[in-house]
């Protein structure tokens, strides 16, 4: 009665207008709720956790609809896995034995499952509490034991402890170097335990962070790049017991991480995001789909969807062959295929995308609700010895044409050539003022040094290269020296850092972080207005932490971390490459 008397409502809402005039600034942490008898519900002590940490909370019932539950995730900037029932283990493909099970549900189990899958190709932080990082190892591909005292046998700590929730019973050693370990501060931790399963193996591209004193998994994270995180004691209840505060640092991580998340969705609202090449048309054999997300393919709708992508460029790729007559003819016809290729996969899905070919439509497009491919040859092959194939192929909607490939072509020298012609041949200077003329891109990734600089002094418009990268931080003839980058920036042109391994590292595995290093070597080299970003997926562009077109929004969420200006990341991702295209089709427009 007392808080009632105390509650004036009028005066609550005035002051809540006052102090928060705008809202959108805290980050939404979804949290799956338990199914108990026909209902849903939470214990206080996940949502009290979220609200201290700076998110806000938000209830996801088990409910069976797909489609609604895409919905939820396109809403929400993390997902905190709650604790609750077992998880059965014919979702593993185990055999139950419900003598050992609890409380098993199929309507909760089916829809975590589900939405875990979803949020992790949305790229979603995630959290699993105790049965959640369970909900983990089984959507993902580990196991879970059914019962640790059956599986394990005698000598177990007691994992299902009889004192109050908010009580710590047992230490955990959290792995050295882990993340877990990075935002606990410490490599030893006093938690609580209330389970009787537990992760048995984790999945593919997850590390064990913590183990209790009898070796049961107490916590795993994700090790490529992904903010993935499972502990098995519920750090939750800590908050509520004196208000102790040991538990929070993993709770600001998740409301961090998802703040990170929407700054980044933020961004890409207000954008146009432009991948300038990918070869996905050379999967055209089996990847017959744009709208199944592809087990094959690193670029479909799906992804680019869960990407934040918005511009796909679809190269026309021919690999360097034989230059006599019948040959180049098949050549050009077989450019001919691809380009009609994507037209027919576009409109299968016209509702969802749709081809464009000039920069002006894009934005319609977009708030139409259209994923978007524009398209590019990859190799002056495709031209054979034709002048007229250039009006040809832009009138088709081509954006741009890469001059060569691996090897010399009747346009010009390759870096990876033998020097045929000394830079450009003539026809080559025929071919960059045509491609001038009808408002084609020239292209200039894979060519030698001497075509480069013969094209940039030929060329009356910008040039570009569309996937390329820093020489100076991996020796590879493919990529541009630093007197390059200045020389391409001073036309006015732009150069898309791509994620072709071996241009970015000359030995082992590259990661997102070496990606960005190119890219932010450019800027330095070249200025903000000079560069972009080109990932060569599906032509063995693929990082760790940026694997397919669904994880492209990690390079925005990487240059928020650092510090980027939405402005500046606007730039990089698409303004600076659409500005020399729309210079280059008006001035061909005005040539014509």
């Amino acid at each position: 009665m007392m808080d009632a008397e105390r509650f004036n409502l009028q005066s609550e809402y005035d002051r809540l207008h006052r102090k928060f005039p705008i809202g959108g600034r805290r980050p939404i942490v979804g949290i799956t709720a338990n199914f108990n008898e026909g209902n849903a519900c939470l214990a206080e002590a996940y949502y009290a956790s979220v609200l201290e940490a700076g998110g806000v909370p938000l209830l996801i019932p088990p409910y069976p609809c797909r489609e609604a539950l895409l919905e939820t995730l396109k809403t929400v900037d993390a997902v905190l896995l709650s604790g609750g029932a077992d998880i059965d283990p014919r979702y593993m493909g185990e055999s139950p034995d419900y003598s050992l099970l609890h409380n098993i549900n199929e309507k909760r189990d089916e829809q975590e499952l589900m939405l875990t899958l979803l949020a992790v190709d949305r790229g979603l932080p995630i959290l699993g509490i105790c049965r959640g990082i369970q909900t983990l190892a089984a959507a993902l591909g580990g196991s879970v034991h059914q019962d640790i005292y059956a599986a394990l046998g005698e000598g177990l700590l007691n994992h299902d402890q009889s004192e109050e929730r908010g009580v710590a019973t047992h230490w955990v050693n959290i792995e050295r170097g882990s993340r877990l370990a990075r935002i606990m501060g410490n490599d030893r931790l006093f938690v609580n335990t209330f389970h009787h399963q537990a992760v048995s193996r984790v999945p593919q591209g997850f590390a064990i962070s913590a183990v209790a004193p009898d070796g049961v998994i107490e916590a795993m994270e994700a090790i490529d790049g992904r903010s993935i995180i499972g502990v098995q004691w519920h750090p939750e209840t800590f908050i509520l017991k004196d208000n102790n505060r040991c538990m929070m640092p993993l709770f600001e991580w998740l409301v961090g991480e998802a703040d990170l998340y929407r700054r980044a969705k933020k961004v890409h609202r207000e954008i146009i995001s432009v991948d300038s090449h990918c070869d996905t048309p050379m999967l055209f054999d089996v990847v017959k789909e744009f709208g199944e997300r592809s087990k094959i393919a690193l670029v479909d709708l799906h992804k680019m969807d869960e990407g934040f992508l918005d511009v796909a460029t679809m190269a026309a790729y021919l690999p360097q062959g034989p230059r006599d007559t019948a040959s180049l003819q098949a050549a050009t016809e077989r450019a001919v295929e691809l380009l009609n290729g994507i037209d027919r996969r576009v409109e299968a899905n016209s509702q969802y995308m749709a081809v464009c070919d000039n920069p002006r439509d894009l934005w319609p497009l977009k708030c139409a609700g259209k994923r978007i491919i524009m398209k590019g040859i990859e190799n002056g092959y495709a031209l054979g010895n034709d002048i007229a194939n250039v009006e040809r192929f832009r009138k088709m909607g081509v954006v741009y044409t890469t001059l060569c490939h691996n090897g010399d072509n009747d346009v010009c020298d390759s870096a990876r050539g033998a020097g045929e012609h000394n830079g450009l041949s003539d026809f080559g200077r025929r071919v960059v003022l045509e491609m001038n003329r009808v408002g084609m891109m020239v292209d200039l990734s894979h060519a030698s040094e001497k075509s480069f600089y013969d094209a940039l002094e030929i060329s009356r418009q910008p040039v570009v290269c569309s996937h390329s990268s820093c020489k100076a931080l991996c020796n590879h003839p493919r990529n541009l020296t630093d007197e390059q980058l200045r020389a391409l920036a001073a036309k006015g042109g732009v150069v898309q850092v791509t994620m072709y391994k071996g241009f970015l590292v000359e030995e082992g595995e590259a990661t997102i972080i070496d990606f960005i290093r190119h890219l932010e070597h450019a800027v330095s080299v070249a200025g903000i207005d000079h560069v972009g970003i080109g990932s060569d997926f599906d032509g063995d562009g693929c990082v760790t932490g940026c694997a397919d077109a669904s994880q492209l929004r990690n390079i925005t969420c990487e240059l928020l971390r650092r510090g980027y200006s939405p402005s500046d990341i606007e730039k990089l991702w698409g303004a600076n490459w659409l500005r020399v295209m729309t210079q280059v089709q008006r001035c061909g427009k005005d040539e014509s």
